[in-house]
């Protein structure tokens, strides 16, 4: 009769002394205090990428903080006092730019309201019909039209401006609104015509098919389907309406000549005199001044402007 002996389990692990709590370690696992001479250098890391990154936006912000800073000092001291300290601040810089010209500063920007918000109205209306029939529509010379589009994307404004001047003046729009807001009634801007183009194609045409079999025809889907969910790409549309149009100055310096249509750009520069001595104090404080309608709508309108870019494809 035989007895089988049962398996001996051998282990590297010495024996712990009598009295000790302290476990053997088991194969693979770091040995102790591994982890703590990494972690050092991950902290040197981060810290050396957030001073880098901290720099450079004081390095693009500093500009801006200047002349905060310098509407706040008299003309006289606006470049000899150094860098970002103020002394005193004098806050009628305000006062005498906002009645330094020949109309309170006020004018011009309900001017510049005008023209920021015909812009965006005709961009919304005309830019949106004309996505939804490249997207959806067939028609001959759809890819000729919609290449062409494409084109006047890389055209510059001044090769085309000369052009529309003697146009617009040969009908007597020059010193007027005209110029500034009908062509965006036209689908002029190309660029929001294409953004929105491939909005339209990522919504599912399931959707389109489903409306045609109640009955709904290509005006009624666009309005009832496709509007609605355009939501992101119209307010990005916007968003770079308003701040492009509200900074525009060289084709407001074009066509308007007469002060009491000037608009906030083409007022600010009135300020600059060759003749006389200019009153930079009061000119930076209403560049202060016209700078808070795009910095408002900036932060009202990033989380939607970030994710019409995000869901147009456009990266």
């Amino acid at each position: 009769m035989t007895t089988e002996s049962a398996p001996r389990v051998t282990t590297d692990a010495k024996p712990s002394a009598p009295g000790s709590s302290r476990a053997p370690r088991e194969a693979g696992t770091p040995a102790p205090g591994a982890g703590f001479t990494r972690r050092p250098r991950l902290q040197a890391k981060s810290v050396l990428k957030h001073a880098i990154l901290i720099s450079a936006a004081i390095i693009m912000i500093y500009p801006l903080l200047w002349m905060v800073v310098s509407s706040f000092r008299p003309s006289e001291d606006v470049f000899r006092a150094p860098g970002l300290w103020l002394t005193e601040a004098h806050l009628e810089n305000y006062a005498t730019g906002w009645n330094a010209l020949t109309s309170p500063f006020s004018t011009y920007l309900l001017n510049s309201a005008i023209v920021v918000l015909g812009a965006i109205i005709g961009n919304l209306v005309s830019c949106s019909m004309a996505a939804y029939a490249f997207a959806r529509l067939d028609f001959r010379g759809k890819k000729w039209m919609f290449a062409a589009m494409l084109v006047t994307i890389m055209l510059p404004i001044h090769v085309v401006i000369v052009p529309q001047y003697i146009l617009f003046s040969q009908i007597g729009w020059v010193n007027t609104f005209a110029p500034l807001i009908v062509p965006k009634f036209l689908a002029t801007d190309a660029f929001f015509t294409f953004l929105m183009v491939q909005f339209i194609r990522g919504i599912p045409k399931e959707l389109d098919e489903a409306a045609r079999i109640d009955g709904a025809g290509h005006p009624r889907i666009f309005l009832r389907i496709i509007l609605p969910l355009m939501t992101p790409a119209l307010a990005t549309t916007t968003i770079f309406t308003f701040i492009w149009t509200w900074s525009d100055f060289f084709s407001q310096l074009i066509y308007l000549t007469s002060p009491n249509v000037f608009t906030v750009p083409v007022a600010l520069r009135s300020f600059v005199d060759a003749q006389s001595s200019t009153d930079w104090g009061a000119m930076f404080a209403m560049s202060v001044v016209s700078l808070l309608p795009v910095f408002i709508a900036f932060l009202i309108g990033q989380k939607f402007l970030v994710k019409g870019i995000a869901t147009t494809g456009i990266k």
